[in-house]
């Protein structure tokens, strides 16, 4: 599926991200999102081959506003300069992990696991792991996972977290804040046509790490509930 016309609309809105300029390219605008919508129904089916649980989702219900919420934030500009979509059979605001796509001038990826979690939930996680960390690094460690994904978590607290000993031999894996993994690519890799397939490898491999993550996010929830 060609790409063009999404990133021809990005680039011309991260250059002018005003109003007036969106709306002298409204039918731009429309036309990209269509082509992102028809791309995000076709990760659902790709990825409900090893993840039955997001067949049938739909894809509008995935994607994220292009509008920016600015009500109290000091940065004005109106719109987002990117696309993206969290397909996530729990819904785009779970605590279970999903798989998102993210297309942005610069900064395109594919990402997974579990974000910004509660410092609850990110206790029961961290003991999760330290508990079954041979599962664990049986998974994170292999060499398909870490062809695309090098780093657990978007940043780490810099010494042990209470509960476990500044001595224990894994701790770079109790020490994340969160348990996400992204993967980057360039523009170029979006636009030369065959990037499909290597997307839907990058979510294979993510479907491993979640399926870790969200046995201890079902267990969390259940107590929470109760």
């Amino acid at each position: 599926m060609d790409l063009s016309l999404i990133f021809q609309f990005l680039y011309g809105l991260n250059a002018h991200n005003d109003r007036a300029w969106f709306a002298r390219n409204r039918g731009l605008y429309d036309a990209a999102r269509a082509d992102f919508t028809r791309l995000i129904e076709l990760l659902i089916a790709r990825i409900a081959r090893f993840d039955g649980r997001v067949n049938g989702m739909d894809a509008g219900k995935c994607m994220f506003r292009i509008y920016r919420d600015i009500r109290f934030s000091p940065d004005k500009r109106p719109y987002k300069g990117y696309m993206g979509a969290y397909i996530n059979p729990w819904g785009k605001n779970a605590m279970h992990g999903g798989y998102y796509f993210h297309l942005e001038p610069g900064g395109s990826m594919v990402a997974g696991g579990v974000y910004c979690p509660t410092p609850a939930l990110l206790k029961a996680l961290r003991r999760a792991v330290a508990d079954n960390i041979d599962e664990f690094r049986a998974i994170v460690e292999d060499t398909a996972f870490t062809r695309f994904y090098r780093e657990i978590g978007e940043s780490s607290v810099k010494t042990a977290p209470k509960g476990f000993s500044k001595d224990y031999p894994y701790l770079q894996y109790i020490r994340c804040k969160d348990y996400s993994v992204l993967h980057t690519y360039p523009d170029e890799f979006f636009l030369q046509g065959d990037y499909l397939e290597e997307v839907v490898e990058g979510f294979r491999q993510v479907k491993r790490f979640n399926d870790f993550l969200n046995y201890t996010v079902d267990d969390f929830e259940e107590d929470v509930i109760s």
